[in-house]
């Protein structure tokens, strides 16, 4: 049997992404398979420090450029979303690999086109939105999954319900474990990238007698995993859902602050969720911290995505990279490194 190449790619738009993308391609390397990375954006110095030279494509961020207008989405998320995905169909045709897993939209269109096997993995579906054409441009994303990716994976931490996307394969959680050595840590506070007012939080739980590690703050360095972190601490606060899955996972309370639209359609969920509490202010959060939630328990759900993906591709068959025209040099691009199962 032939060692199987799989590609990995992450959306660029925070450092989550990739997070969850590493924990699926760690469970992959675990099973024997060769691991090759794209994304780009915020993610990138995590990934090398896990020991990937990722290839870089064209980033994309619709949020901030949204709040310009639509002329900002017109004129700049729109072309760099097609020149991403041009980027993308070059990488892989020099990869060549028996699949793709990936939570980007732009790389399953790439896939698409390119000929490549693909597994989508993503918690975001319509029911989190409340705004009319988030709603909409969700919908037609939504679609696009289920139909032309083999499966799409929809990492829960909530009961099935409603909001959850049709022909999607629920799976747990999705978390980035790891063995660091660790402080000890009462409260920790991991931002999103949209996150706002923390310090209005952050001050008047520290008045309360409780120690508090931002991440990203003054005390804080880059780790290579942020799991034993939150599974250390006795309580995380965080805006995202990346965080979210991992405190699932570590077993550690958690306090959801949302920002953005998308946030909040997932804290809407987690509200009824044991774990987790959910609130909407600097004073909510302090009384929560003060009466957290129970511990959640949840399994993690990479070993059901990499058994999967491994169990269905042809690995009889090896991979032999296809000459390709070079991405262009805009974008930064840079050869990618594969790793292959000797660990993180």
């Amino acid at each position: 049997m032939m060692t199987p190449q799989i590609a990995v790619v992450y959306y660029p738009e925070g450092a989550g992404h990739a997070t969850r993308m590493l924990a699926v391609g760690r469970a992959l390397e675990k099973r024997g398979a060769t691991v090759s990375v794209a994304g780009g954006g915020p993610g990138t110095q995590f990934v090398r420090m896990n020991g990937y030279d990722p290839f870089i494509p064209t980033t994309v961020d619709f949020i901030d450029t949204r709040q310009l207008g639509m002329g900002g989405v017109l004129t700049d998320s729109v072309p760099r979303a097609v020149q991403r995905i041009r980027d993308l169909v070059g990488w892989l045709r020099r990869v060549s690999p028996a699949a793709l897993v990936t939570d980007d939209m732009f790389a399953t269109i790439a896939a698409n086109v390119a000929g490549v096997t693909t597994y989508h993995l993503s918690h975001n579906s319509p029911g989190l939105y409340s705004q009319y054409l988030e709603r909409i441009a969700t919908s037609v994303l939504s679609l696009h999954h289920q139909y032309s990716a083999r499966s799409f994976f929809y990492p829960a931490v909530w009961e099935p319900c409603r909001a959850d996307p049709p022909r999607c394969t629920r799976v747990g959680p999705i978390a980035l474990e790891g063995d660091t050595e660790t402080p000890d840590i009462d409260v920790l506070v991991v931002p999103s990238v949209y996150s706002r007012e923390m310090d209005r939080f952050i001050e008047p739980v520290r008045e309360d007698g409780r120690s508090v590690l931002a991440v990203g703050g003054p005390d804080w360095e880059p780790v290579v995993s942020l799991f034993p972190y939150i599974e250390a601490a006795n309580l995380v606060i965080c805006s995202g859902y990346s965080t979210v899955m991992e405190a699932a996972v570590a077993g550690t309370p958690c306090v959801v602050r949302p920002f953005t639209d998308e946030q909040r359609g997932v804290a809407a969920l987690l509200a009824e969720t044991d774990g987790f509490a959910v609130v909407d202010s600097p004073s909510a959060v302090s009384r929560a911290v003060a009466r957290p939630p129970p511990a959640p328990s949840f399994k993690n759900g990479t070993d059901l995505v990499a058994e999967r993906v491994l169990s269905e591709i042809d690995t009889t068959q090896p991979s032999h990279p296809r000459p390709t025209a070079t991405p262009s040099s805009a974008t930064g691009s840079r050869p990618t490194e594969s790793r292959r199962s000797s660990g993180l």
